[in-house]
């Protein structure tokens, strides 16, 4: 899986005047999810009189329902929403517009990247490319270790640490020998 460049981010938020001290990131997430470390932080340190910095709305959130709620936590805690050098301002009708207008495109372009990756996906998987994870141990490993479990001497601990691999990984292997 390729990893988000964010140097593109970061300058941006350099240019719009902020400190790489104050500059909160999530890495490996998703922005549709409102559970993100990075977001956290950033609304957690924000305080009365404070400007949340971001470069577009869609790094903010990616549902207008989210972008607005965050926009209301942050008006009720008096702190000011500049998204790329424009600041938000709730009381103004042609802003709350745009603002809507943005978190909708935010939106719309979160589905359309999904549905191209369900697509891509369903591609790979037709023309035998995605084959998913490389299994932890081969075929002769699984069956000595299901036949370790069956003597009993050894418990799934043990097993798992035998053969460097997670107890769920034991579970998993003797759960496909019964089933077979």
């Amino acid at each position: 899986m390729a990893r988000q460049d964010l140097a593109a981010q970061r300058d941006g938020l350099k240019a719009l005047g902020v400190d790489d001290d104050h500059v909160h990131v999530d890495h490996g997430l998703s922005g549709t999810t409102r559970a993100r470390p990075g977001l956290r932080e950033a609304l957690a340190a924000c305080r009365a009189g404070d400007v949340l910095v971001v470069t577009k709305l869609d790094r903010l959130a990616r549902s207008l329902r989210d972008a607005t709620d965050i926009a209301d936590e942050l008006t009720k805690k008096g702190v000011a929403l500049n998204l790329g050098g424009a600041v938000y301002d709730p009381t103004d009708p042609v802003g709350r517009l745009l603002f809507n207008v943005l978190g909708m495109v935010a939106e719309f372009e979160a589905d359309l990247i999904r549905a191209r990756t369900r697509e891509g996906m369903a591609i790979a998987k037709a023309a035998g490319k995605l084959r998913g994870r490389k299994p932890k141990l081969t075929a002769s490993q699984e069956k000595h270790l299901v036949q370790l479990h069956r003597t009993g001497a050894h418990t799934t601990s043990e097993i798992a640490e035998l053969f460097k691999v997670a107890r769920s990984t034991v579970y998993r292997a003797i759960q496909r020998a019964e089933q077979a």
